[in-house]
């Protein structure tokens, strides 16, 4: 019997689910056998690799529900690692991988190793990720990333009451590795007074003490326009861009994953942020309370919206169409029309094999307008007014600390 492989890497994302029950359900009907692999690749090239048979009951009990039925792990093979043990073993035609860019780009070198060696078995890649920061078409997102905004929106909705309500500053920090597309969808969304990405460092380095005169920046705009209330929304992903000294100046202690990434998980990003910004506006005798508040893992395995539903049961039914039209290392994705479409893994590598990261378009007009409209910052026409709260407000006007 002809086998089809699933199997999960990285971090949860709402639709996994619904994309596993998908492909098992339109596999199935064609009489093939199709196989959950536990632990992503770690699971692949085991010598005891722990397997799950995927039926139609399970699909029909998992397609609508959060998290993932088949395990995941973030492991990352050596080269030395890969093996065709089980692919031999299990008789496996087509392997599925669903995941974010790691994945793919694992995915990617997979595919490089089957091909070198001539074993006949295919890889298609689900584009997996609230971060929405892989290079799919323009518009179109990576699964996850609408259930997470909507959550994230929910949860920052909440917070700006709060903070109308108490006439305080939130601090709210959003999960996003190095793209702001969830902090400045979510920040977007509740009218939030900052957003603060890395994508609008274009003209000068990041650093801490820049993100602390932007926040302070909105806080005296807000209160030329006698508002003392505000939210703050800033991606998690300004970690990844700090210089080493900056980080250490802070206090801030990382440790590092398999793939070479800060462990943002392992420190309270908004403490620390908040806490060097507390330390601010008490030498500038600016009476501001601001609350930290992280929004990540709350995110990651809530129940998927109605688009990651429809979009990710489009997702399952494209493997199974791009598998039959012969398409092998590639991510199924569709175009502006709907239309099921191959994006082939080597056309996104960079230079060292890596998928590469889709940012936040800073030129698209709809995030000019929401930064220029929407948010609220000092510019130099706001210089006298602002000299109520501080001595030297030129040095928190927005173009300034930007350098545009």
């Amino acid at each position: 019997m002809k086998t089809i492989a699933i199997l999960c890497g990285g971090g949860p994302a709402p639709g996994i689910n619904t994309v596993v029950a998908t492909v098992t359900k339109v596999f199935l009907k064609e009489g093939y056998r199709v196989i959950g692999i536990h632990e992503g690749y770690k699971g692949l090239f085991a010598e005891q690799p722990e397997l799950e048979e995927m039926t139609l009951e399970k699909a029909d009990q998992i397609y609508n529900r959060g998290g993932s039925v088949i395990k995941m792990s973030r492991f990352k093979p050596k080269d030395e690692d890969f093996n065709t043990r089980l692919f031999v073993r299990e008789k496996i035609e087509l392997l599925v991988t669903i995941g974010g860019d790691d994945t793919a780009s694992t995915a990617n070198r997979l595919t490089k190793y089957l091909a070198a060696n001539r074993i006949n078995i295919r890889n298609i890649h689900v584009p997996k990720t609230i971060d929405n920061d892989l290079p799919l078409p323009e518009g179109v997102p990576t699964f996850g990333f609408h259930s997470a905004k909507e959550m994230g929106v929910s949860i920052g909705k909440i917070i700006q009451a709060e903070a109308a309500t108490t006439q305080n500053w939130y601090l709210l920090m959003s999960m996003g590795r190095e793209a702001g597309h969830l902090a400045f969808e979510i920040g977007k969304g509740i009218h939030a007074s900052a957003i603060i990405i890395p994508e609008m460092f274009t003209h000068t380095g990041i650093t801490i003490e820049k993100i602390i005169r932007l926040i302070v920046s909105s806080m005296v705009k807000r209160r030329i326009l006698k508002q003392k209330s505000g939210v703050a929304v800033v991606s998690e992903g300004i970690f990844h861009f700090l210089k080493e000294e900056d980080i250490a100046s802070s206090g801030i202690v990382f440790s590092y994953d398999t793939h070479g990434h800060p462990e943002l998980s392992e420190v309270s990003k908004a403490h620390v942020i908040n806490g060097i910004l507390k330390k601010r506006l008490k030498e500038l005798d600016l009476a501001v309370i601001c609350r930290p508040v992280e929004v990540g893992y709350s995110l990651r395995c809530v129940d998927p919206c109605a688009f990651d539903l429809t979009y990710c049961t489009t997702l399952g039914t494209g493997v199974k169409k791009l598998y039959e039209a012969g398409y092998t290392g590639c991510m199924v994705a569709v175009n502006e029309q709907d239309e099921i479409i191959p994006v082939y893994l080597k056309d996104v590598e960079d230079e060292n094999g890596k998928i590469r990261t889709r940012l936040v378009n800073m030129n698209k007009e709809s995030v000019r307008e929401t930064f220029r409209e929407n948010m609220y910052f000092l510019t130099s026409q706001d210089r006298e007014a602002a000299k109520e709260w501080l001595s030297c407000p030129e040095e928190y006007e927005y173009e300034r600390i930007l350098g545009l």
